[in-house]
């Protein structure tokens, strides 16, 4: 397994509905969002998916998206 972190403009629970429904799409084992981080943190741990992928799919929804550094 792995984990992804990535720094988005995720800002309400609207936004978390659509998320949900991106990651239904890919092969996420979990994820969750840190509104409480001012990068509004997505952590996502998988098995199979890169983090390209993750990016393209939240640019597709409008979505800003970038991976973070270890």
């Amino acid at each position: 397994m792995e984990i992804f972190v990535f720094k988005t403009n995720i800002s309400c629970k609207k936004d978390l509905k659509m998320i949900s429904a991106l990651m239904d799409q890919i092969r996420i084992v979990n994820w969750n969002v840190d509104f409480e981080d001012i990068d509004r943190v997505l952590r996502i741990v998988t098995e199979t998916v890169q983090p390209k992928e993750v990016i393209q799919l939240m640019k597709s929804k409008g979505f800003h998206c970038e991976e973070l550094p270890d």
